[in-house]
């Protein structure tokens, strides 16, 4: 992961070796020869899928100057490299609080998220409401594909009612945490502490944020709604609709596979797609 950028450029190395350092072990070790299980521990994985967005995305479209960005989730951070609002060691710094924070958050507070695919998401928002517990939809993946997040109970309550009600499939998800729902709270607080100790500089183009869709190019405004993305949900069907009504058709995606590619497509199939 990242192996052959570091090998090919020198500037690459430069910025791999920095993140070593501010990480205080070698997480370039892990990356290019560690284990599945090494690559999936917390302080690994967040830290190690920003510095492949963000290391391909300074040396390769540096000169590049984008009309708007957007992440989905931990791609806010890399978004707000790219439009130059955080420096690439600040961005560094706030992912690796972020992950630690959410780990804290899962292990004080057991709970999930599933995958629900094949029904409306005003379905799944009607059905979720209704189950007794903390459910909320956390992922607004693309039309049909829809992630909800809560406590296991509340996960297990509303799987078998979207099943009913004529869901596809609703898988839940080897994750440890009810990512992007109320659950998440504690790490909220947490990060809000380190995001308003941190510089946030006017960006060279608008960022589309998880929390709202909508385009933002003031940092306070940034600020907040980084914040609130813990808690509220990726509105990631929203924001491309957003972007494109607002004339972007063109998107390229930074960083390790073309996952985000695919949804672009299934929300507006006449887009033009390419990976960094």
């Amino acid at each position: 992961m990242g192996k052959d950028l570091y090998e090919s450029n020198d500037e690459a190395k430069q910025l791999f070796e920095k993140a070593n350092e501010i990480l205080g072990f070698r997480i370039t070790d892990i990356m290019f020869n560690g284990t599945e299980e090494e690559l999936k521990q917390t302080k690994v994985t967040q830290p190690a899928i920003f510095l492949h967005s963000v290391v391909n995305d300074l040396v390769n479209a540096k000169d590049e100057k984008p009309d708007a960005v957007a992440g989905h989730s931990l791609g806010e951070f890399s978004a707000l490299v790219a439009n130059k609002t955080l420096s690439f060691e600040d961005a560094l710094k706030l992912v690796v609080a972020r992950a630690n924070a959410m780990q804290e958050a899962c292990e004080a507070n057991p709970s999930t998220m599933a995958a629900i695919l094949g029904l409306d998401d005003a379905k799944v928002e009607e059905i979720c409401s209704g189950i007794e517990g903390v459910v909320v939809c956390a992922n607004y993946n693309c039309p049909g594909q829809l992630v909800i997040s809560g406590s296991n109970e509340a996960i297990d309550a509303a799987c078998a009612k979207l099943t009913e009600a004529g869901a596809k499939r609703a898988l839940k998800l080897p994750v440890g945490g009810a990512f992007h729902s109320p659950l998440m709270e504690p790490a909220r607080q947490k990060l809000a502490a380190a995001i308003e100790a941190t510089q946030f500089n006017n960006p060279i183009c608008p960022v589309y944020q998880n929390v709202n869709a909508l385009p933002c190019s003031d940092p306070a405004q940034i600020k907040k709604n980084l914040v609130d993305q813990l808690t509220g949900a990726v509105r990631w069907t929203q924001t491309v609709e957003n972007m494109v009504a607002a004339g972007i058709n063109e998107f390229t995606e930074i960083g390790p596979g073309k996952v985000l590619q695919g949804l672009v497509k299934k929300i507006h199939r006449d887009a033009t797609t390419q990976s960094l």
